[in-house]
């Protein structure tokens, strides 16, 4: 699959991870809930969260990560260098990567990975 279509899945992945945890966790309003979800779910966050994680990929994923990071893409983030933007494309793409494999414990500890380290920024 397209490294760029493994993005897009990604991103619906972890967005609906964070979503679930933010109303399990605090219920009440909805606005709320999604400022806090796209403090997590945004490119700044994401690279961050990749500069985290990435040393734990195997092979395959560093190979996707590198693909999706290196794809030439057409869009650009609004609060976010364009180097931020392609790393946190990386991650989206590893992320949809194990959603599609059926890799689900490695990218639930991916996930909460990601969460938990923004949490305390």
């Amino acid at each position: 699959m397209h490294p760029m279509s493994l993005a897009f899945v990604g991103d619906a992945v972890q967005s609906l991870f964070m979503r679930t945890a933010v109303a399990e966790a605090n219920g009440g309003k909805t606005g709320a809930q999604h400022r806090e979800v796209t403090g997590v779910v945004n490119a700044v966050a994401q690279a961050a969260a990749s500069a985290r994680i990435s040393p734990l990929f195997d092979e395959r994923e560093a190979d996707i990560f590198r693909r999706a990071r290196n794809c030439h893409i057409q869009t650009s983030a609004k609060h976010a260098e364009r180097a931020e933007y392609r790393r946190a494309s990386g991650l989206e793409a590893v992320l949809g990567y194990l959603f599609l494999t059926g890799k689900t414990e490695r990218l639930t500890r991916f996930l909460t990975m990601a969460a938990e380290e923004d949490e305390g920024c």
